[in-house]
């Protein structure tokens, strides 16, 4: 600055204008999503899309409040990135909304051993706190995620039910006013269980259609599990070709018996704290499953084959390896809007493997992930001596810390491509 000049003072009145029109320009293109989602019907895939980005918000939630149980001092929870759109104090900390909704994050005082942090507060930093609370800040937001996927598959164990092979629901009854329908003419009621078919005790699925499938023009006793009973009665299969007449469905070169219903395994709801023990094998379950393909897509022969995948998509974007794709946030919308069409259950599945997904991946040791601190937090405790405190020095891992951010940037980039030009195929369908 030279001499005999004024500094500038910030023009706060004006800072407060741009943020005001920040925030309802954001409320007017929020309100363009919604009238463009209810409009096209996409309300269910608006809901789920909204469920992701209230998972991200939890994610943060839980390194903020750790932090401040831990003593740490908080400089700014956001969600979001980039241009700041609204925010407003309180207790010293700044809350906030930032333009794109893709993620978040939480400013601790000291997260490293480079940051200035003022004298008064060193002793509110994170680097000044205790082994286990620093681990336990780190890891919060993992642990958040394994959290909510573990509520999820608690309800759909014993809230929703899964569906079981060992059992076969009517789910629906074929009605035309062409043609009589066997099931119709028997009157068996839609979501009845097949408890007995031709003699055969509780079929399965596939039992059940093969015994329909070669009994046409024969009588097959059925007995059914109604919500009221049970219900005693007989169906005489006919050919699909009769039914091909007003249901193009059937059509088929070699025609099979049917009975106009729709089937599907049977769904099992287990008692609450059965459905517990389900849910905690499912997470770990669900976790292993993430941690093996995470270890396989950064392999040798897995770098190879994303390669692929990225110079041919149109030859390997359908195998079965391109399924487990990495799915940027166009890939994630069209997988909540798959879910969305597929019914709850789906939608929670789709939850669980994105919040067990997202928690082991930031738990992987490198910077900047949650899990490069909780590394960094380890070695400094096994370095550390009683009454001398040991510090890492972070600007050595700097180096690495670009690299992994660059390749986080570069999968972003492809599966961004991917998603546009080769979509994944409906895994719910």
């Amino acid at each position: 600055m030279a001499s005999g000049q004024t500094p500038e003072v910030p023009d706060l009145a004006q800072a407060r204008s741009l943020s005001g029109r920040r925030l309802i320009e954001f409320v007017l293109v929020l309100a363009a999503v919604l009238v463009y989602v209810i409009h096209g019907h996409y309300l269910a895939t608006f809901l789920v899309v909204l469920g992701i980005v209230a998972m991200v918000v939890l994610h943060e939630f839980g390194h903020y409040l750790v932090a401040r149980w831990s003593g740490m001092k908080v400089r700014e929870f956001f969600i979001g990135f980039g241009p700041k759109i609204w925010s407003f104090r309180a207790g010293g900390i700044e809350y906030g909304l930032k333009a794109f909704l893709v993620g978040g994050y939480v400013k601790i005082v000291g997260m490293t051993g480079i940051d200035e942090v003022p004298e008064e507060e060193e002793a509110q930093s994170y680097r000044a706190a205790t082994f286990p609370r620093r681990v336990a800040v780190s890891a919060a937001g993992s642990v958040v995620h394994f959290l909510v996927a573990f509520l999820l598959l608690w309800y759909l164990f014993s809230g929703i039910g899964v569906a079981t092979g060992k059992t076969t629901t009517i789910t629906s009854v074929v009605s035309s006013s062409k043609i009589s329908t066997p099931a119709a003419r028997a009157h068996i009621p839609a979501g009845s269980v097949v408890a007995a078919a031709g003699g055969i005790g509780y079929p399965t699925v596939n039992q059940f259609a093969q015994l329909i499938s070669r009994s046409t023009g024969r009588r097959v006793q059925l007995t059914l599990k109604t919500g009221s009973g049970y219900l005693h009665t007989s169906v005489v299969p006919i050919s699909s070709a009769v039914l091909a007449k007003s249901d193009p469905a059937y059509a088929t070169s070699h025609p099979y018996g049917v009975i106009g219903v729709s089937i599907s395994p049977g769904v099992v709801r287990k008692p609450l704290l059965s459905g517990v023990g389900a849910a905690a094998t499912g997470l770990g379950d669900y976790g292993v499953l993430s941690l093996s393909a995470l270890l396989s897509h950064f392999s040798p022969q897995g770098i190879a084959t994303y390669v692929s995948e990225v110079t041919h998509p149109s030859a390997s974007s359908t195998s079965a390896k391109a399924q487990s794709r990495f799915a940027s946030p166009v890939g994630i919308v069209t997988l909540a809007n798959d879910a969305a069409h597929a019914g709850l259950s789906a939608v929670i599945e789709l939850l669980v493997m994105i919040n067990i997904f997202v928690g082991v991946f930031n738990l992987m040791p490198l910077l900047p992930l949650d899990g490069g601190h909780v590394v960094i937090a380890i070695y400094e405790r096994l370095r550390s001596r009683r009454g001398r405190r040991y510090h890492a020095d972070v600007m050595k891992l700097m180096p690495l810390t670009y690299a992994v951010i660059a390749v986080i940037l570069l999968l972003g980039v492809t599966a961004l491509y991917l998603d546009i030009s080769h979509p994944i195929t409906n895994p719910f369908g």
